[in-house]
């Protein structure tokens, strides 16, 4: 694994590196706000997507990469997001089509910019639909705007008991509902099998595994 550093608008990213053997396809992966890149359900993820010759890039933000643990506001995380696809568009990741997604807050930045990363699809793992209400506080706005204004293909990975909520499944949106919490801990098996399910149909038969001996 290669880990670049990307200079973004908003300080130093860091994007880790796994290229697949004779690639079709990229699949860029952001962290959830207060952990990593290591999160059990992006390496998960991460290996099916392998499996699948889709070479994957685990992005971490700037705020991660300088120590901080809380999230930047939500515009600087978007610019950052955009410079670090962008440069890697351009250089490491050539004439691949690109799928992008990530967990929690990540799975929010890559709806958010999904026009301007030319996306052919976004993959969301616990997108957190509502905030958990806090005694006495109001209920907060839901997020699925954000779901709801991406134009292609997204997949949803929720566990069953996530205190943000199940987004509800759309024409061009696919919820599939697994063992857990918005952790995604449970069943791991689960979420890299519809992570898996979904890349196939969204690449065609290019995006299938390879067989032993092929």
């Amino acid at each position: 694994m290669a880990v670049l550093s990307i200079e973004t608008p908003h300080g130093r990213a860091h994007a880790h590196v796994r290229v697949a053997e004779r690639p079709r396809a990229a699949l860029l992966l952001g962290h959830g706000a207060g952990g990593g890149v290591e999160a059990p359900d992006l390496t998960a993820v991460a290996a099916v997507a392998l499996a699948h010759r889709i070479t994957v890039v685990l992005v971490e933000q700037p705020y991660r990469v300088a120590g901080r643990r809380s999230p930047a506001p939500a515009r600087q995380l978007d610019k950052a997001w955009i410079a670090v696809v962008e440069q890697l568009a351009g250089a490491q990741l050539p004439d691949l089509p690109l799928i992008t997604g990530g967990r929690s807050a990540g799975a929010r930045v890559a709806c958010r910019t999904a026009r301007d990363t030319g996306a052919m699809g976004v993959l969301c793992l616990a997108f957190p639909l509502r905030p958990p209400r806090r005694s006495g506080a109001p209920v907060a706005e839901s997020r699925l705007p954000e779901l709801d204004d991406v134009r292609v293909p997204v997949l949803v990975v929720q566990g069953e008991r996530d205190r943000f909520g199940i987004p509800p499944a759309a024409p061009t949106r696919a919820v599939v509902r697994v063992a857990g919490d918005h952790g995604l801990k449970t069943d791991l098996d689960a979420v890299a099998g519809a992570a898996g399910s979904w890349l196939t149909k969204l690449l065609g038969a290019a995006g299938r595994p390879e067989q032993p001996g092929a």
